[in-house]
């Protein structure tokens, strides 16, 4: 059963914009928390932004916002300025409770995750 699908990654060149979708179905639609995490080749995992509460990784803050339509089961990342270090696989997560300051950016924290979209940043 898909619970989380994300959609809108892609090629854009440095300074571009790209908007990433996350629908949740199932039981992921009760979720309180849901954060994008994002992870490049030879990296770990990272959060990047999260609402319940909202948070954001120090590395988007001012480029990205994250946002959510209760009706649509959807949640949005809006990404700004985009730099080559922003290249990865991005992914939406979703928790039954809400996050806190000292877990949104842990991954076990998530209970439902998708399958990613590819982000790349190049010109």
């Amino acid at each position: 059963e898909v619970q989380l699908v994300e959609s809108g990654g892609g090629l854009v060149q440095p300074g571009g914009s790209l908007r990433l979708t996350c629908r949740a179905s199932g039981s992921a639609m009760n979720s309180e928390c849901v954060g994008w995490f994002r992870q490049a080749p030879g990296k770990e995992r990272e959060g990047v932004a999260s609402i319940s509460n909202t948070f954001y990784a120090d590395s988007v803050k001012g480029r990205f916002t994250i946002s959510r339509d209760n009706a649509k089961s959807t949640v949005y990342l809006q990404m700004n300025s985009l730099k080559p270090e922003d290249t990865a696989m991005y992914y939406c997560a979703a928790n039954v409770s809400h996050c806190y300051s000292g877990n949104w950016f842990r991954t076990w924290n998530y209970d439902y995750w998708g399958q990613g979209t590819q982000v790349t940043v190049s010109s």
